[in-house]
């Protein structure tokens, strides 16, 4: 994988060298390995990652610690590049303990993240829910508060991880205020009674996926995440960081879409050439390149200035939307280069084409971040 870019100066030495490091593991431990059970290779990639001590930099052990914004972009960059699934596993590990890292109290921090970061414990982040997808201030799942005992009823959905994790962050509404102010987070440990696995969800790019069903799931006011009423804040200020993340595994499948499409080009013979000679061919290669760098420049802005404490709402929602537009056609173009194998299940380009499409949806749809650039600029011009 070339790591030109990382001599961009938004990047330390110490970003370059983890990247290198990264890149040559992920060569020989989960480049293209995929398995009919997704469940199965889902649980053995984070144990690999967790083995391997990558998990480590997507959650926050202790008070102290910070997220690096750049590694994490970098991590699902090049994993990303080498294996969706691998990405997947990475990203789920760190969003799904995302709210313990940002705002778990210490107990908290490390009764749960020292396992995560090991890979022997699963997370998800339970957020969606059937009516309340991007407007999450339209949550219904609710809890009660009983003495020392939140009662949790209602359900979730598109929940990644959903059935194979064994710690769920779930966001419910607990009335303090109207809207988002009464939303509170809790985490909610697979096998407690009245809380089950109501339907696992296929989609295109196979990944743990499931609706979450709660009935008078009882879980100790302990694992509440934060204040009362502040679970809307702390999935918002998750999302900040994870958002600009989806943006980079973007980038990681446009540059692996780019490099199957490059070696096509340069070995296909056609009418006394090689695809590569043809003008048409050259034009949609130097499209591909520009899309790529143009995304990552967004991207990896986006996470320098989160990591220099700025304020990345707009910054990230820009990231977000225009490296996962952008991988979609860089993507589309590969496939076209490979012509009618382009689309034969099992090639490569055919993969990143079903992995590619969810990101322009989960952690908020191309749509919202429109939305959000634009009231932001009506705020901030």
């Amino acid at each position: 994988m070339s790591l030109a870019h990382l001599h961009w100066p938004f990047f330390e030495p110490r970003h370059r060298e983890f990247a290198a490091a990264l890149d040559a593991w992920a060569a020989t431990e989960v480049r293209d390995r995929h398995g009919d059970d997704v469940d199965a290779m889902c649980r053995t990639l984070v144990r690999q990652l967790g083995a391997a001590g990558w998990l480590r930099h997507a959650v926050a052990l202790t008070e102290r610690d910070t997220l690096d914004t750049r590694q994490l972009c970098l991590t699902r960059e090049v994993l990303a590049r080498h294996n969706g699934l691998a990405d997947f596993a990475f990203a789920m590990q760190g969003l799904g303990s995302g709210p313990l890292s940002l705002a778990g109290t210490t107990v908290q921090r490390e009764r749960w993240l020292p396992r995560v970061a090991r890979g022997e414990l699963i997370t998800a982040f339970a957020l969606s829910e059937p009516e309340a997808g991007s407007d999450v201030a339209a949550m219904q799942c609710a809890a009660r508060i009983e003495g020392d005992t939140a009662v949790i009823d209602g359900e979730k959905t598109w929940i990644s991880n959903g059935g194979i994790a064994d710690v769920y962050v779930v966001f419910c509404r607990t009335g303090e205020a109207p809207g988002s102010r009464g939303i509170s987070a809790f985490v909610v440990e697979a096998g407690t009674p009245g809380f089950e696995i109501a339907e696992r969800i296929e989609v295109i790019a196979p990944h743990p996926l499931a609706r979450l069903r709660f009935t008078n799931c009882r879980v100790p006011l302990g694992h509440r995440i934060g204040a009362a009423g502040e679970g809307f804040k702390i999935a918002m200020r998750t999302l900040d960081v994870f958002r600009t993340s989806v943006a980079a595994a973007a980038l990681g499948f446009a540059r692996r879409a780019m490099e199957e499409g490059l070696a096509r080009a340069k070995a296909r013979p056609m009418f006394g050439q090689q695809l590569a000679d043809f003008q048409l061919t050259q034009a949609k290669l130097a499209q591909m390149a520009l899309t790529i760098d143009s995304a990552a420049l967004l991207t990896y802005r986006a996470a320098w200035e989160r990591d220099q404490g700025m304020n990345v709402t707009r910054a990230a929602a820009m990231a977000k939307l225009a490296a996962t537009e952008g991988a979609q056609q860089v993507i589309d173009a590969a496939v076209q280069l490979f012509g009618g194998l382009g689309v034969t299940r099992g090639q490569v380009v055919e993969q990143l084409y079903r992995e590619i499409r969810s990101l322009r949806i989960y952690e908020g749809a191309t749509e919202v971040q429109q939305l959000i650039i634009g009231r932001d600029l009506l705020k901030n011009p």
